[in-house]
């Protein structure tokens, strides 16, 4: 059976999270001052991401909830594990105004969308919290392409974990053989996607390769050129 859907990352898949938060810690930081322990901006911003990663990890891992999530990239950036919850809270939150007054889709992703349009249906599944994601898809003009937005927070399953992919098929009412995913990482994305039984595509804007086992590419106007060449994904279609 072809390809009815396709599902999305958001973050660093259409929504260029990197900048927007490099651009907002940047910000936040020029306010807030320097912490102690780092030697220039670069090296905050660095730790800040690498702290991020390691966070991300823990909370998918079921280790953490979204909140505490957060409170422990703060503790560990500032060196700072006596803060408070609400300390911890306060100065992410005034990290949060800078990041979300740079929050930009990436240049790909409407005009993709627009041409898959009316070929498939579009859902999204994220690890972040619905909270997050419906406004940030709505401050950025493009809730309304999706009929399904699925959260790790809400269902309790993160990716990679099949189940979290297997609720979003539900939500859509289609068969996992019935749905593509894309994202930005290979294994949380495209490897956890084909191993619950979806076509999972990895988008590799940074090149990096290395993984001929993924269908991979490195942009997303290559998208509909991949859907409508390759017979998994049904009948050619009517891009122009």
């Amino acid at each position: 059976m072809p390809i009815r859907a396709v599902l999305w990352d958001i973050d660093d898949t259409i929504f260029d999270y990197a900048s927007a938060d490099r651009v907002g810690m940047s910000k936040h930081l020029a306010h807030e001052g320097l912490p102690e322990g780092y030697a220039s901006l670069e090296q905050a911003l660095v730790a800040w991401r690498a702290i991020t990663d390691v966070q991300w990890a823990r909370f998918a891992a079921g280790e953490t909830d979204f909140q505490g999530q957060r409170r422990d990239r703060v503790r560990t950036f500032l060196a700072a594990r006596d803060m408070t919850d609400a300390e911890a809270d306060a100065w992410f939150g005034r990290h949060v105004r800078h990041y979300e007054a740079a929050w930009s889709l990436f240049p790909d992703a409407v005009p993709v969308l627009d041409l898959l349009a009316h070929d498939y249906r579009h859902g999204i599944l994220s690890n972040s919290s619905i909270h997050n994601q419906e406004r940030k898809l709505r401050t950025l003009g493009v809730r309304d392409r999706f009929e399904a937005v699925v959260c790790a927070v809400e269902i309790g399953i993160s990716k990679p974990e099949a189940g979290a992919f297997l609720a979003a098929c539900e939500a859509m009412e289609l068969a996992p053989h019935e749905v593509a995913y894309v994202g930005d990482q290979p294994d949380i994305d495209a490897r956890g996607a084909v191993e619950a039984g979806l076509t999972g595509i990895w988008l590799d804007r940074a090149g990096l390769g290395g993984r001929p086992e993924l269908i991979r590419i490195t942009g997303l106007d290559e998208l509909p050129g991949l859907l409508r060449a390759d017979t998994r994904f049904g009948a050619p279609s009517t891009f122009g």
